[in-house]
Order: structure tokens, then C-alpha cells, then sequence
């Protein structure tokens, strides 16, 4: 008998980012300089197949699968018309919203889906496992945030968004950081996180504007398009 996927899915998909994250920082000495494309096709690989043994334990229609994948290429194609504007892109909003109301699960794939995809455009390299790292777990947490807090309000959603503004281009820095820059000292890194401040207070400012804008519409009919299917399945 497997176990129950909800005791598991967390520490399963903190063990595949961080399996992604390893996978980046040696992969220049596995793959050698061509072969971060295809090192972030396995990552997204395995993301995948990590996700389709979760629906095999939990009855899930096809609609509910169509959608995630139609949220992360959603995300995925309003990244780059706004790549031309300093941290300003729809992803960490599209990601956070389907893993507010469809749960842990379907916000981790959609923000590595659409990491991965709009890189195809933007350009993939070292730094694509750790966006798919970034943007799932963002989804992730907020689909545990509204999981044990169902209620939270508008306000409360509009400070996790700016959170993660800031959150994200904390782990991006910690990536360039380790990476690329020497020595590895106390103040190289804080150096490099006083480097994107600018950029990171944009992309938390985006957040939240994109939410303001459109997310009470937005979460309404994600809402009532979740509603249909648990109908559908039931």
C-alpha cells in the first residue's frame, strides 16, 4: 500500500528542487556548456512524472490536468512580452494564484512549467532549474497557506505576493552568488543581495499590481472552473 501522497508531497518535491539545485551547480562538469536545456528538460521531466504518480493515488479528471498545463503555458506566454520591463511579469501572480485555489500540487507544476517553456524563448541556462525552483515553490506555499488558512483576505494575499517578490530574487541571488561569485564571504553576499534590491522591490510592486488589477477576477473564475470539476468528478 502507498502512502497517503498529502503526508509526502512536500518533502517529495523539496527533495526533487533541491535535487534540481545540486543538479545545476555540478551540472557544468556533467552535461558540459550546451547541456543546460537538456538538464532542465530532466528536471521538468521528473517534476512530471512526480506529479502523474500523485494523480494515480487521487481521482483527478482530465479537465483538472488540462487546466494546469493551460495555466502554465498562460504564465509561460505573458512572461515574455513583459521580459523587455525590470521585474515586472505575470508568473509569480499566475503561480501563486493556482496554487491558492488549486492546491500545493498544481502550484508547483505551474510555476515550473512556465519557467521552463518561456525559457525556450528567453533563452535556457543554469539559472532554469532554479526559476522552476523559485516559482513552484511559491505556488506550493501558497497553496499551503490557503489550505490552513482558507480564508485569508485580500490584504493578507496582497503581502504574501510582495513576500514573494522578494523571495524569489533571494533564491536567484543565492544561485548567482554560489555560483559565480568569489570568494564566498559575508559581505560578497551581501553585496550581491543589495545588487537586485531595486529589481526585486519592482517585481514585489508587479505582484501586487497584477493582483490588484485582476486577481479578484481571476481567482473568481479559477474558483468556479475548480467548483465544476469537483462537481464533475463527484
Amino acid at each position: 500500500m502507498w502512502p497517503a501522497w498529502p503526508k509526502l508531497q512536500v518533502p517529495l518535491i523539496l527533495a526533487l528542487a533541491a535535487g534540481s539545485l545540486f543538479a545545476s551547480l555540478i551540472g557544468r562538469n556533467i552535461v558540459g556548456r550546451q547541456g543546460w536545456g537538456l538538464l532542465a528538460l530532466e528536471m521538468v521531466f521528473l517534476a512530471l512524472l512526480l506529479l502523474f504518480w500523485a494523480f494515480e493515488r487521487k481521482e483527478i479528471c482530465s479537465r483538472e490536468l488540462s487546466m494546469i498545463a493551460v495555466l502554465g503555458a498562460l504564465a509561460a506566454v505573458g512572461r515574455v512580452p513583459f521580459s523587455a520591463l525590470m521585474g515586472i511579469q505575470p508568473v509569480t501572480f499566475l503561480t501563486i494564484l493556482s496554487g491558492a485555489v488549486f492546491g500545493p500540487r498544481a502550484g508547483f507544476m505551474v510555476g515550473a512549467t512556465a519557467a521552463i517553456v518561456s525559457n525556450f524563448f528567453l533563452g535556457q541556462g543554469p539559472w532554469t532549474p532554479w526559476q522552476m525552483f523559485s516559482w513552484g515553490m511559491a505556488g506550493v506555499s501558497a497553496g499551503l497557506l490557503t489550505r490552513y488558512y482558507p480564508d485569508i483576505g485580500r490584504l493578507w494575499m496582497l503581502a504574501f505576493l510582495f513576500a514573494w517578490g522578494y523571495l524569489y530574487g533571494w533564491i536567484m541571488n543565492f544561485w548567482h552568488w554560489s555560483a559565480f561569485v568569489h570568494p564566498h564571504t559575508g559581505q560578497s553576499f551581501l553585496l550581491t543581495y543589495l545588487a537586485s534590491l531595486s529589481f526585486d522591490t519592482v517585481h514585489a510592486i508587479g505582484n501586487c499590481l497584477f493582483y490588484a488589477l485582476f486577481g479578484k477576477r481571476f481567482t473568481m473564475i479559477l474558483q468556479r472552473f475548480r467548483n465544476k470539476l469537483r462537481v464533475a468528478v463527484t
